[in-house]
């Protein structure tokens, strides 16, 4: 092989702040990487996958639920993380996007709240020391969902200028 680029990567190990669980979508890259700072989230495995938490809560095939679950065990097992973060958004194309809550915003972040709490519970259900946060990524910032809260949607939004 042929090296086309020079960079010095850490070689230490490192003990990971969370799992993220997250869509490929690259419009929600930027505020996913400012949102995980502003968490002082600074080592994170990321697990990119189309629609994120969906595929815990509502896989097409349970095959790849068992390899994301797998993932978030290796996740712990080499880099020590005892957190996962759920992670859905706006207009998701897994979901079929906005347009399939007939662009109604306020049905497709009940849809989501609904599929993070499915997720959740999920994970639990599989490995039940591991803490779990859920969070609805929107064009104008991210919500968390409240555990606290069952049958609140979803609560005030954390933004960012950073």
């Amino acid at each position: 092989m042929k090296k086309v680029f020079h960079f010095d990567s850490q070689t230490d190990l490192y003990r990971a702040d969370a799992c993220v669980v997250s869509c490929f979508d690259a419009r929600f890259e930027l505020v996913t990487r400012k949102f995980l700072k502003k968490r002082g989230v600074w080592w994170a495995d990321p697990l990119k996958i189309a629609g994120g938490a969906k595929l815990f809560a509502s896989p097409a095939d349970e095959s790849e639920r068992s390899f994301a679950l797998s993932q978030v065990r290796t996740s712990m097992r080499l880099h020590r993380t005892h957190r996962v973060m759920l992670m859905v958004h706006s207009d998701c194309g897994a979901y079929g996007g906005l347009q399939a809550f007939g662009g109604n915003e306020e049905r497709e972040a009940a849809n989501h709240e609904s599929e993070l709490r499915h997720a959740e519970a999920f994970l639990k259900s599989n490995i039940p020391t591991i803490e779990v946060e859920c969070f609805y990524l929107r064009f104008t910032g991210v919500w968390a969902l409240d555990p606290a809260q069952p049958d609140r949607v979803l609560d005030s939004p954390a933004t960012s200028q950073d």
